[in-house]
């Protein structure tokens, strides 16, 4: 078969033919009166085994190896195959990140794609120093950095970077993208991805979304993640965080802090009842300890003065208690209540 007929059947062009002869990969056996090119049956069935192996991304010099070098195995090959296949999709993958982040940020023009460009290439520098410099930069943070800077947050572990990231998050824009752009983070199996998104989620004040999301938080499995939001929640006037709050106080996990919200949150109308019932079955749980029920009796004296009454009642009894150390705690608050009572 002449070279025209080979290069119609196989696909491959006679100038590719020519080359391949040339390099030894596929000669030709013989030759006509006219000293042109002609393919044997074992010719056109080697050249479609080197088509086959290029199928897979072999170059010439590997093809030609696979088919002449007797130590060359079909299962190192493809291992080796593997290994640069995948090595080249981490590539692609890494390049499709940027391309999309990039479009994210919906570029007006060339300035705004190297400034999205900059600051991706400073946070992934391995350098604490270097991604908290990209943030504080030109390129740092502004408008159209919303996904690329939550996607930061997400896996940054350094506090002072991650601090500087939620920073420039937060100034990325107030329509919401901020805290849609972590809705995902707070769902996450990794507990320590669920906090930054909570902790970033919170820093974003009063941006639409972030009382949905923060709300979500409060059944987290995750004590510190609850926390975050039930205080987050609390400070907004949200009474759906007192179950969480006084969890904290009896778990001791800022307590003080969260005694301090559950006594403003007790200032809500119908709130102060339902914060005195939660504090004191707490207290009379049969596995309240020495410890716990100290911190309850402290919570219960930032309840309002509308609730002064009730907990003095509390306080009385406690004052009697068996344990000297509640007893001892409990005696002292009833005075500052009864000077309080007395001022006024």
């Amino acid at each position: 078969m002449l070279i025209g007929g080979v290069a119609r059947r196989s696909g491959v062009s006679t100038r590719m033919l020519r080359h391949y002869d040339a390099l030894g990969l596929v000669r030709p056996t013989g030759r006509t009166v006219g000293g042109y090119r002609e393919y044997s049956a074992e010719d056109v069935r080697r050249l479609f085994q080197v088509q086959s192996l290029r199928s897979l991304g072999l170059s010439l010099q590997q093809t030609g190896r696979a088919l002449e070098d007797p130590a060359s195995t079909p299962s190192a090959l493809v291992g080796d195959l593997i290994r640069w296949t995948e090595d080249r999709l981490e590539r692609e993958r890494e390049l499709l990140d940027r391309l999309r982040a990039i479009d994210a940020s919906e570029p007006g023009d060339w300035q705004d794609v190297l400034r999205v460009v900059a600051l991706m290439q400073g946070l992934g520098s391995p350098s604490p120093a270097r991604r908290q410099q990209a943030l504080l930069g030109p390129a740092g943070g502004g408008d159209g950095a919303t996904e690329l800077l939550a996607e930061a947050v997400l896996a940054e572990a350094d506090p002072h970077v991650a601090g500087a990231l939620r920073w420039a998050l937060a100034r990325s824009g107030g329509d919401g993208a901020a805290a849609a752009a972590l809705a995902d983070g707070l769902y996450a199996e990794d507990a320590d991805i669920r906090r930054r998104a909570v902790q970033a989620v919170v820093e974003l004040g009063e941006a639409p979304g972030v009382s949905e999301l923060l709300a979500d938080a409060l059944d987290d499995e995750d004590a510190t993640v609850r926390g975050r939001a039930a205080l987050a929640l609390g400070r907004r006037g949200a009474t759906e965080a007192v179950p969480a709050l006084v969890a904290m106080v009896v778990a001791g996990d800022h307590d003080v802090e969260a005694a301090e919200v559950l006594g403003a949150l007790s200032r809500e109308p119908g709130c102060a009842a339902r914060v005195m019932t939660a504090l004191t079955g707490e207290l009379a749980a049969p596995a309240a300890g020495s410890g716990t029920r100290i911190r309850i009796v402290q919570a219960l004296v930032e309840l309002p003065e509308a609730a002064a009454r009730e907990v003095r009642e509390v306080l009385g009894g406690l004052a009697r208690d068996d344990d000297p150390a509640v007893a001892l705690v409990a005696s002292a608050f009833v005075a500052v209540l009864d000077e309080r009572s007395a001022g006024e």
